[in-house]
């Protein structure tokens, strides 16, 4: 599968949607989509509901689920999910029981410090990809670089 790649654009544009959310103790999450390209087009925010900190946590409303089926031009398609997380970024046991995306090569990730993580591009970030029903952890460097690339 060839690599996504996420102009810095649609990183700042969640990044200041998870931060306004952080500033309340709220997580956020949204979708990247890309067209066949692989060039990453928009940040889609659903519709959300969230609990505030210590026990954080976030769920896209059936409103939300709706706006994210409508969503989509024909040639796009959804290649990302991301969230945030009020401190390390990680794949929680809610992440994995509950994936935004189900299919080969989808893409998780997770921003730290309630979006802050994102002022350095993916960096800071966790970044996971589906494989054989599991997410798997992409470290920074080679392999990460392979499916997702900042520009």
């Amino acid at each position: 599968m060839s690599p996504i790649s996420i102009p810095n654009s649609i990183l700042d544009e969640a990044r200041r949607f998870f931060e306004d959310r952080g500033s309340h103790g709220f997580e956020g999450t949204a979708m990247i989509t890309a067209g066949p390209d692989g060039i990453a087009r928009r940040v889609i925010v659903p519709d959300q509901t969230a609990a505030a900190a210590p026990h954080c946590r976030v769920e896209v409303s059936r409103a939300g689920k709706l706006q994210l089926a409508a969503a989509l031009a024909p040639d796009e398609r959804y290649v990302a999910r991301i969230h945030s997380h009020p401190m390390e970024p990680f794949h929680s046991e809610i992440d994995d029981a509950n994936p935004a995306l189900t299919y080969e090569g989808a893409l998780s990730i997770v921003a730290p410090f309630f979006g802050l993580g994102l002022r350095h591009g993916l960096d800071l970030c966790a970044v996971y990809v589906l494989r054989s029903g599991a997410w798997s952890f992409l470290e920074t460097g080679p392999n990460r670089e392979g499916r997702v690339r900042v520009q």
